[in-house]
């Protein structure tokens, strides 16, 4: 067993950002090393099972009802639907399927829907994710009585620039929903985004808030802000692209043995940078058309890149892990 630090100061997860790359990558790799086989990577699948509508007013979202994104709200989606797709992915290669719903947080009726989801995509032997909003304690014991291996709730970004992102929820309701789903006995898929206008001491600052709970999130997706017309954050400054890297090496090595995920705005970067991203620390992926309302790129160019850094996909989670 591994005794890993919850006790990071922000002036330690700052001075690691503030590394010379070099060193500070040198680093990453080692810890990642560690822990996980460098040429592996999980490839995970996201639907979006109900969109737009959501009462929350997230700055960064087209799915928010508060935004004029010209985006249609849809109803929840049939269960057999939702099995079909997840039939789909697990046939593509997927080994998870995440399932996002925009609410600010599940009904009774909703979430009985979602169980019945849940139960029949895990029979088809793919792990489970959902973000279906805050939860209760009640309600993450419905869903992983269901089979819920994850359940995703990402803190966004630090609680120093938080309220300048959301005003509808706060950040301790966020922290109240994460120990409700760790007490549950489920997973946590817990990470934030970049590029809303924070500074490098947010970056360190979410960090440090996910390396300092009592668990470190089994999953950390690290997104890069797509911005959406009709949104706050349409003209959010661009952020410089080392710092994504600089973050996703800081990350791995403050939680040693989480599964970082590179998710929201690969369609817009460069080959070269996922491979620092890989470099880095990040071993997961969502394959797939879209993201929830953004795009993603191709299956086709994802595994023309993964073949060209020598990278295969793991069979789950556990095959990530050095032999």
């Amino acid at each position: 067993m591994h005794s890993f630090r919850h006790d990071w100061a922000l002036d330690e997860v700052e001075a690691l950002f503030g590394l010379p790359l070099s060193e500070l990558m040198h680093r990453a790799q080692c810890v990642h090393r560690a822990h996980f086989d460098p040429t592996r990577i999980e490839l995970a699948t996201l639907l979006s099972v109900k969109t737009g509508g959501c009462a929350e007013d997230c700055g960064y979202c087209a799915q928010s009802a508060h935004h004029r994104t010209g985006l249609q709200a849809t109803k929840l989606m049939a269960v057999e639907a939702i099995v079909d797709e997840a039939r789909r992915a697990r046939d593509a290669g997927a080994t998870r399927f995440c399932m996002g719903a925009a609410w600010r947080s599940p009904k009774d009726r909703d979430l009985d829907q979602m169980c019945a989801a849940i139960a029949e995509v895990k029979q088809l032997g793919l792990e489970t994710c959902a973000t279906l909003g805050m939860l209760t304690a009640d309600q993450a014991g419905q869903l992983r009585a269901a089979g819920l291996d994850y359940y995703n709730h990402n803190i966004d970004t630090s609680p120093e620039h938080y309220a300048s992102v959301i005003g509808t929820r706060s950040f301790g309701e966020r922290l109240a929903t994460l120990d409700h789903v760790r007490n549950s006995g489920m997973a946590v898929c817990c990470g934030g985004i970049l590029g809303m206008g924070e500074r490098r001491s947010d970056r360190a600052s979410m960090l440090r808030v996910l390396a300092n709970l009592p668990a470190h999130p089994e999953s950390v997706p690290i997104n890069m802000l797509i911005p959406i017309e009709g949104t706050p954050l349409a003209d959010a400054p661009k952020l410089d692209p080392f710092e994504l890297v600089r973050t996703i090496a800081t990350a791995r090595i403050v939680m040693p043995a989480s599964v970082l995920r590179l998710s929201a705005g690969r369609e817009t970067m460069s080959d070269e940078l996922q491979a620092l991203c890989f470099l880095a620390g990040a071993n997961s992926i969502f394959v797939g058309a879209r993201l929830l309302t953004t795009p993603n790129p191709t299956r086709d160019r994802d595994d023309d890149l993964l073949a060209r850094l020598g990278v295969q996909p793991a069979a789950d989670a556990s095959g990530l892990r050095p032999a």
